[in-house]
């Protein structure tokens, strides 16, 4: 009974749409029979329904995703939400464009912020050539005498 409430509610979440109900089986039994302290592992399940290890947990994770996975036994026995979920594809379509959205947003901040520490970094150097102290009277003469530049080929 449980199992088919279970079913039920994962119509109504359009969890059916597009699939073999056998996978959406084998959640219903699996969930139904935790629910009712039957220790049931995800092999004997698959055995039964003839489905793939990975179609099983997928239809697990997508139910996951719904509120009636949020409720309590007795809430779930209780309660008939009436609310429905979008089909899981149009959900994982709208995450992908969520997470599109904010890479976008990431990188236009990520440039702003590099070229705001490439100003900073300018305006340090710069302030760190001026606050070197310079050379003066004879030191400098010295200098500019011995550097490679200031020497003619013919002296």
């Amino acid at each position: 009974m449980t199992a088919l409430r279970l079913l039920q509610r994962m119509k109504r979440d359009w969890m059916h749409t597009g699939r073999r109900p056998s996978g959406l089986c084998g959640a219903a039994l699996l969930v139904a029979a935790r629910m009712h302290d039957f220790r049931r592992t995800v092999k004997e399940v698959i055995s039964v329904v003839k489905v793939c290890e990975s179609t099983l947990r997928k239809r697990l994770t997508e139910f996951e995703d719904t509120p009636t996975s949020q409720l309590t036994i007795d809430e779930f026995m209780k309660i008939d939400l009436e609310e429905e979920c979008d089909p899981p594809s149009y959900t994982a379509g709208q995450r992908k464009l969520r997470m599109k959205q904010l890479e976008q947003v990431l990188s236009k901040q990520l440039e702003e912020v590099e070229g705001e520490i490439s100003t900073y970094q300018d305006a340090i150097e710069i302030e760190l050539e001026n606050s070197r102290p310079k050379a003066k009277g004879a030191l400098a003469r010295g200098r500019a005498s011995r550097s490679p530049l200031a020497q003619t080929p013919g002296s």
